[in-house]
């Protein structure tokens, strides 16, 4: 469900929006999900003073106090 919100998130920001793809890395502690885009879109999905990432982490946020498990989300160049 995350995964999906993400990915579906940054399609809309992005350019190429067909390189996009969501990693779910689960461990013990944290859960990571790791946003792969295409070079040109990295910075659109951080934005401006990382806006539009921390408006992602807010969302995921919402998530983490619905079943308790944290996220940490980063946004990798293809």
């Amino acid at each position: 469900m995350i995964s999906e919100f993400v990915a579906q998130f940054a399609k809309l920001i992005a350019t190429y929006p067909d390189d996009i793809r969501v990693q779910i890395k689960e461990s013990d502690e944290i859960t990571e999900i790791v946003l792969y885009a295409n070079q040109a879109d990295v910075g659109k999905l951080i934005g401006k003073e990382g806006k539009m990432i921390g408006a992602i982490k807010t969302v995921i946020s919402g998530c983490k106090a619905k079943d308790g498990v944290s996220y940490r989300i980063n946004v990798e160049p293809i």
